[in-house]
Parts: structure tokens; C-alpha cells; sequence
């Protein structure tokens, strides 16, 4: 099952963050930037019934390498491992300030294909280290203006994230909110759908970095309890209008109000729900907000 997938993803992610404390102990070589997300992932792997965490961990390697005509260049890397990490690559940004922005985007570009090669769904934190130790300060001499890479191709090359966020809260009521959502979404251009009463649930699409800040915006609102109950990410080689539409499983934000049903008349149906996303290709994602088949 999914469940217990995310749950070895979450202890291999665990082992191999303990692995990476136990060789590099100083901050300065290691240091996580997020502890929050790494107590949620703990917490995680510790308790059957707990929720899957809301966010990445997300953490920091530097290296010092040497440079043949130089003594010694640090390279950074800013590393976040996705919740399905080790089953997809981790996010890994390499910098460091002898770079320019050309050879970096060629250096994280060639550590990726790298990866991408040779640890399809394995953990490999430790091979990335290497090989930016090995391989990265020969791309600071790299003359790229004399070749056909420009950096507006390499630019160009960054493959672009459309993402789907499933957002599950407690109940969603407030007039005010459900405005904000609507606006926000329209505003960032993601598309999706927002169902409220209780529980709430809200879908959105688009581009990584719009969806990224339309969960930074909501998270920020008073909630009794909001988290991100899933996230799809699929690259897109070419990342224009088109591609990005043709991902799109919803053509606007809406709010999609099911007959209610209850005392309060707040409580939506969920065999609706069920339809509604049985209809739209994403049947899977009921099982994962309400733990059951629908139907």
C-alpha cells in the first residue's frame, strides 16, 4: 500500500539523515534547516496513525574542494528530499561564488543527469557529495561564452514543475477565506477546485513556484488544522503555455459545493466528491484524504 511505502520512505530518509549527522557532526559541513519537518518525519516513522508531514526536510552540505591555481573553493548545497525520496531524486541546488550563473546551472544540471543514471530510487545523498567534491570546481574555469551553451539556453534547459497540491483542513467555513482562496488562485493562475464545510478540501495546479506560494499564503490564515494531504510533481521538458495546460486536469478555481447534508447543512457529500474526482482521472486521491475506497 502507499501507506506503507511512505513509511519505508520515511525511515530510509531517517537513516540516511543519521548517516550524514554521524560523518559531518559540525554544523558547518551539515546542518538541517528545517527541524520542524524533521520532527514531523520522525514522528512520522514512530507512530502508525500519525499524518504524513506537511513539509520537506530540507538541509545544508558544504564542501570544501580543491582548485588546481586556487587553494580551496566551498561549494554549497541546499538539498530538500521530496516524501517519496528515495523512489524520486532529491532537489539539489550546488552554488558557490566563484560560479557564475552559466556554470552553475551546467554543474546542477550534469549532477542531476548523473543521478538520474545511476540511483533510480535509491538513497544517494552521499554519492551527490562525492561527486560535487569530484566534479565541481573544474566547472569554475569552464569557458562557456566561446561554446553554443549561452545562458539564456541554459536558462531554458531548467526543466520547469507543474504541481498539484491536495490541501485537507478540518472545516473550512469563513466567507473571507474562501474568497482568498478563490482570488489567490486566479491571481497565481492555478486552476483546481475548493470544496467547503467539513472537512475542506482544496485542490490547486499550476506552476511549482505558484503553487508553493499559494500554500505559503493559506498556511499562513488562522486553521484549527491544514495540511498538504498530497503533491504531484511532473517536469515538463518544455515548460510553455501549452505543456502547462495540457497538464491541467481542472480548466479554472472553483468552488464546488455537494449537496449538503446533516444538521448544520454543512457537511458535503462525499460519495459526490468521489464522482467528481472519479470524473476528473483522480479517484486514488479520495483513499488518501478519507482512508477508504470510495464507491
Amino acid at each position: 500500500t502507499t501507506e506503507m511505502a511512505n513509511q519505508e520512505e520515511a525511515e530510509i530518509q531517517i537513516s540516511e539523515l543519521d548517516l550524514l549527522s554521524s560523518m559531518f557532526p559540525y554544523e558547518e559541513e551539515f546542518a538541517v534547516t528545517d527541524q520542524l519537518a524533521l520532527a514531523e518525519l520522525k514522528h512520522y516513522v514512530e507512530n502508525e496513525s500519525a499524518e504524513m508531514p506537511s513539509s520537506k526536510v530540507q538541509f545544508i552540505l558544504n564542501i570544501k574542494a580543491e582548485v588546481p591555481n586556487a587553494s580551496m573553493v566551498e561549494f554549497s548545497m541546499a538539498c530538500a528530499l521530496p516524501f517519496k525520496y528515495p523512489t524520486v531524486l532529491p532537489e539539489i541546488t550546488v552554488r558557490s561564488s566563484l560560479l557564475s550563473r552559466s556554470q552553475q546551472i551546467l554543474l546542477n544540471s550534469d549532477l542531476k543527469t548523473y543521478l538520474m543514471q545511476n540511483f533510480s530510487g535509491e538513497p544517494c545523498m552521499l554519492s551527490a557529495r562525492e561527486w560535487v567534491k569530484d566534479h565541481a570546481a573544474a566547472y569554475i574555469d569552464k569557458d562557456l561564452s566561446s561554446s553554443s551553451m549561452t545562458v539564456s539556453d541554459a536558462t531554458q534547459s531548467q526543466v520547469t514543475m507543474f504541481t498539484r497540491l491536495w490541501i485537507y483542513s478540518h472545516h473550512i467555513y469563513n466567507k473571507q477565506k474562501r474568497k482568498n482562496i478563490v482570488d489567490w488562485a486566479k491571481e497565481l493562475s492555478l486552476s483546481g477546485f475548493c470544496m467547503p464545510g467539513k472537512p475542506g478540501v482544496v485542490c490547486v495546479e499550476g506552476l511549482q513556484s505558484s503553487c508553493e506560494e499559494f500554500w505559503s499564503r493559506v498556511r499562513r490564515l488562522t486553521w484549527k488544522r491544514i495540511l498538504i494531504r498530497h503533491r504531484e510533481d511532473v517536469s515538463l521538458e518544455g515548460g510553455g503555455h501549452a505543456e502547462i495546460q495540457k497538464q491541467r486536469k481542472f480548466p479554472t478555481l472553483e468552488e464546488k459545493c455537494f449537496d449538503a447534508h446533516g444538521a448544520r447543512g454543512n457537511h458535503m457529500d462525499l460519495g459526490q466528491l468521489y464522482h467528481f474526482l472519479e470524473e476528473k482521472g483522480c479517484a486514488d486521491i479520495f483513499q488518501m484524504y478519507f482512508g477508504v475506497e470510495g464507491h
